[in-house]
């Protein structure tokens, strides 16, 4: 997805996506929501050129395309389950936006409770490339990760932002496990991802949501003896089928 990203210049824009979300039908396509956003304003931009930079930004961050699988997938566990769209809405945006995948390491070591600082994401992203980015950029990058974070749950406070533990269900894991899989994963590798890890849940808690997660029909989950199979019928196409296993 490049070297950037929307969070060089906006957060995940939860907002902006549940009401697009809420108004466009399931089975849209990308013309649908992009008809929505810049031909009927739905999202009430003062501007044409910021209705533009709005939709391009919320493709950057979602896809906004069913030809895409995750965007597919996601579309398709937003719909089953309300409480679950802001931690999916943020898994979703870390598959796709570089500059939000480089704090990710760095949310994770936090405990709940434990302060942080937008410095620390500032270095974060310096570290990644030295010099590329200004002091002032830096800044407003940090200030836009930090501001996903908070909306989906990991950080809570104003000016000062202190790690808390974000409402996740069984959908969410249903997705984490599914990323983890295109990665290429398998059995009980799956709950030891760094896509399992966004959920903070210990193995035992993670493996009675895949049950509850498997109860709902949002995957198929079996564990025999401490031999886990985890498969997801419907999520690809046969096509995407092939190309994952070639």
């Amino acid at each position: 997805m490049g070297r950037s990203g929307a969070h060089a210049s906006r957060t995940m824009m939860l907002e902006e996506l549940q009401v697009l979300l809420d108004a466009a039908p399931a089975d849209s396509c990308k013309s649908d929501y992009m008809a929505l956003v810049v031909g009927s304003n739905l999202l009430g931009k003062g501007t044409a050129k910021a209705r533009e930079l709005t939709a391009k930004h919320l493709v950057e961050l979602y896809g906004l395309d069913d030809t895409l699988c995750l965007f597919r997938v996601f579309r398709h566990l937003w719909q089953q389950d309300a409480q679950a769209r802001p931690v999916l809405a943020l898994t979703l945006t870390l598959a796709r936006d570089p500059l939000l995948r480089l704090s990710r390491p760095l949310m994770l070591s936090k405990r709940p409770g434990e302060p942080l600082d937008r410095k620390e994401v500032e270095d974060v992203l310096d570290q990644a490339e030295p010099g590329r980015f200004s002091a002032a950029s830096l800044k407003s990058f940090a200030q836009n990760i930090n501001g996903s974070w908070t909306q989906a749950g990991f950080l809570h406070g104003r000016a000062r932002k202190v790690r808390s533990q974000p409402t996740v269900t069984p959908t969410n894991l249903a997705f984490v496990l599914f990323l983890a899989h295109l990665e290429g994963l398998r059995a009980q590798r799956l709950f030891s991802s760094d896509w399992a890890r966004l959920l903070a849940g210990s193995p035992d808690e993670l493996v009675a949501m895949a049950q509850s997660a498997s109860r709902r029909g949002l995957l198929i989950f079996m564990n025999a003896g401490g031999v886990m199979e985890v498969r997801f019928p419907g999520y690809l196409t046969p096509e995407e089928e092939e190309w994952l296993h070639e």
